[in-house]
């Protein structure tokens, strides 16, 4: 009762408008957000909604808003607030004032050049005209809200939810002329966009309408499914009048499935909350579905009564679909009563009522206006193929250029690659050369080969045959055991300790044999199968003897121990008890003739190139190492060879 009173305060609102706002302050919240609005002039339905959701059906202020908005001629507003009147119009069912404020909207969205708001305005003409049953009318303003729609090649979400609504009214005018398959087409088409866009209204709805058709086509449990699916949705919108119509749906089709009394007792738990949501179609369509079940039950009397309650709501609006479908169902009453007089008589109306809104003209109009559509459609698809397969042949030759082009540089760059690739080959091959070069000319010095002759020699003066062919045994040995290895890479670590021991005994020969000379070697440590660069020792052992050992007094030790050093690496430590680096750099200036050595730097890089191939790198560690009291002990050369 609180609601249509409150319907009754709208209509007569919009029918005197100069006196109800002349009477009724306009509160300054709103004067200033009309005031704001036409100050920023915003163009899109979204900004509208925004700033006046709380307003919209409050009719005054809606006529306040269009006044402003006509005086300053903001035709956006105008455009804006006629739709929102248009809307509390069909919401008491005055359809046809609604579509006097909706076509008002559609000329303010002309002059202001919106599309978007004369999209929206030619949607709600069409459901003002559908609600009136102006088939006509309401097929034209849904077509070219469509069409509009559609040309839009990146529309916003608003546009998307129109171009739904669109569809959905030319299903609905498709479900009035009993065209139930085309009208499912078009509710499935909407209902796809509204599952794309997350449009749960559209969904809701559609799911709705198609479950309406397939009870029309007595399909009843798809119809059934359908309606738990818009109910399933519904549940998360809250859309009352959706949950009242698909309560009436679900009914209807447990009429049909020879349950009355299930059907029954459902629309008797939503006829509260049918009076309170005032739609005028909706309340006439539970009382005509009361009044079939009742029928169905044989409670004649009951059923009259409701049916012609029902149809006296139709006829006020009018509504000629419920006015034919409540006569129609009076015809059997009647019938079933004897009462074949009103029988006929209701049947006459139910006649006059269906070719009100389903006649041949109507028909006709609409299955011609499909036809060109669809052949205006299928020109624009040619066009369009026709387009998509010159823009298909076009990208085809580019990407062959490119494609080509690609290839060219790609083959111009792997051979650059290829060329920088074997210079940086050859340079390194040349540098370790270089170095394997550098190696031997320091392995094979001509102070060492002259002295080891000389001791060598010295033994034959002597008439020491046996020690001569003993040492220049081990010379030979060492000799051709350097000169194999300076053509490797890399030797096992056992080879590389045999050539040192060859070089420590030629060499001890100068020193008289008071060099103490050892090679310890961890029991874990396979020397045969670890690898490490030719040569690599020797120049170590050499520092140790002459800047060590050769001006030290008393007992000369070298030992040389080999050990594993953690997961990937072997260590060797060279250790002597010379005089230590810091004296032997003393007498290195104190003499005249000062010998370059280049040993030790040479054998670094060849460290570093050796260690290229490794996953770990090689380090190199001398230390002084010192007695008690500080005083020099001799040094410890460490080196950190990889081996993974």
């Amino acid at each position: 009762m609180q609601s249509t009173c409150y319907k009754i305060m709208i209509l007569f609102g919009l029918m005197a408008l100069t006196p109800r706002l002349a009477a009724q302050p306009i509160p300054e919240d709103f004067r200033r957000i009309t005031d704001s609005l036409i100050s920023k002039s915003p163009k899109t339905y979204q900004e509208f909604n925004d700033a006046l959701r709380l307003y919209q059906q409050d009719t005054v202020l809606m006529l306040y808003f269009a006044r402003q908005s006509q005086i300053h001629d903001f035709q956006d507003g105008l455009a804006y607030s006629h739709n929102q009147l248009g809307d509390q119009l069909q919401y008491i069912s005055a359809y046809d004032r609604a579509i006097q404020q909706h076509e008002k909207a559609l000329e303010a969205a002309r002059k202001a050049t919106n599309l978007e708001l004369r999209i929206i305005s030619m949607n709600r003409l069409g459901e003002a005209h559908l609600q009136m049953e102006s088939i006509k009318n309401s097929y034209d303003s849904f077509h070219e809200a469509l069409n509009m729609a559609q040309a839009i090649s990146e529309p916003p979400e608003v546009i998307l939810t129109e171009k739904n609504k669109a569809l959905t009214g030319i299903g609905d005018i498709y479900n009035l002329l009993r065209q139930w398959n085309l009208a499912i087409e078009y509710y499935e088409d909407s209902l796809k966009d509204a599952i794309l866009t997350g449009n749960l209204e559209g969904q809701a709805i559609n799911y709705q309408r198609i479950a309406d058709c397939y009870e029309a086509l007595d399909k009843l449990d798809p119809a059934m499914q359908y309606y738990e699916k818009s109910q399933e949705v519904n549940r998360i919108l809250g859309s009352r009048r959706i949950d009242i119509v698909n309560q009436m749906g679900k009914a209807h089709v447990l009429t049909h499935q020879n349950q009355p009394e299930k059907a029954l007792q459902l629309l008797e738990s939503i006829l509260s909350d049918t009076e309170a949501l005032g739609d005028q179609d909706v309340r006439s369509s539970i009382y005509i579905q009361f009044g079939w079940i009742f029928s169905k039950l044989g409670e004649l009397k009951t059923a009259k009564s409701n049916l012609h309650k029902g149809l006296a709501i139709a006829e006020s609006i009018p509504l000629f679909s419920n006015i034919y479908q409540a006569n129609l169902w009076l015809h059997d009453v009647f019938k079933a009563e004897g009462d074949y007089e009103n029988a006929l008589a209701s049947f006459e109306k139910a006649i006059s009522a269906r070719n009100t809104f389903s006649n041949d003209p109507n028909r006709r109009y609409v299955i011609e206006t499909i036809s060109n559509a669809e052949a205006e459609k299928r020109e624009i698809q040619i066009e369009m193929l026709a387009k998509e397969n010159e823009l298909v042949n076009m990208k085809l030759r580019r990407n062959r250029t490119t494609l080509l082009v690609g290839a060219l540089l790609l083959v111009l760059f792997t051979l650059i690659l290829y060329i920088l690739y074997r210079q940086f080959q050859l340079n390194s091959e040349k540098k370790v050369l270089t170095l394997e070069q550098s190696m031997l000319r320091s392995q094979m010095n001509p102070h060492f080969l002259f002295n080891s002759l000389n001791s060598i020699k010295l033994y034959i003066i002597n008439n020491e045959q046996k020690n001569a062919v003993h040492y220049l045994n081990k010379f030979s040995k060492l000799v051709r055991k350097i000169l194999e290895a300076s053509s490797l890479k890399e030797i096992p670590l056992q080879e590389e300790l045999e050539t040192v021991e060859l070089y420590m005994n030629i060499e001890n020969i100068r020193f008289n044999n008071e060099i103490d000379f050892a090679v310890a070697i961890d029991p874990a440590i396979n020397t045969s199968l670890i690898k490490i660069p030719s040569l690599i020792l020797q120049p170590f052992l050499e520092n140790a003897l002459w800047h060590g050992l050769s001006s030290k007094e008393g007992e000369k030790i070298i030992r040389v121990e080999v050990k594993q050093a953690g997961r990937g690496y072997i260590e060797i430590g060279i250790r002597d008890n010379g005089i230590g680096r810091m004296a032997s750099e003393r007498l290195k200036e104190s003499r005249v003739l000062k010998r370059k050595s280049v040993g030790i730097a040479i054998t670094k890089e060849r460290l570093a190139n050796f260690s290229k191939d490794f996953h770990n790198n090689y380090d190199v560690y001398m230390e002084d190492l010192f007695g008690p009291g500080g005083v020099p002990a001799g040094t410890q050369v460490t080196l950190r060879i990889p081996t993974v």
